[in-house]
């Protein structure tokens, strides 16, 4: 199965976070699953490092990405047609690209977010309840 994490699930991930729940983990981790990670979601961090709002090492989130066989997913002008005919639930522009990157790579899009059940995309819930 692929599998696209959401921004807040691949920091949950690299950071053993106890939000997390052991399903989300173990498709993460499973062999059997193709796991990518947009660079949305390192564009969303970056910003976010800029601004204060969190401490983050880019440089060291894509070596684990690439020690751990993640493939880094970049935006196509298909993901940004896709985003173009999104319904618009809530105003995080970061989790639309994904939900369209998610739709257009026809991966499960791994999120503790209620609304991308919203969003014509297989989602898989991360966060424990």
């Amino acid at each position: 199965m692929k599998v696209l994490l959401d921004t807040n699930v691949l920091l949950w991930w690299l950071l053993d976070d106890v939000r997390l729940d052991d399903a989300a983990t173990a498709t993460i981790n499973g062999p059997q699953n193709e796991v990518i990670v947009s660079v949305v979601s390192l564009w969303e961090i970056a910003i976010k490092v800029r601004i204060g709002k969190l401490e983050a090492d880019l440089e060291e989130i894509e070596r684990i990405l690439n020690q751990e066989g993640v493939a880094l997913l970049g935006i196509a002008s298909a993901h940004l047609r896709a985003l173009g005919g999104l319904p618009i639930h809530h105003r995080d522009p970061f989790d639309h690209l994904l939900i369209a990157q998610a739709i257009v790579e026809d991966a499960v899009f791994l999120t503790e977010d209620r609304q991308a059940a919203l969003y014509p995309v297989k989602v898989r819930d991360a966060g424990r309840s």
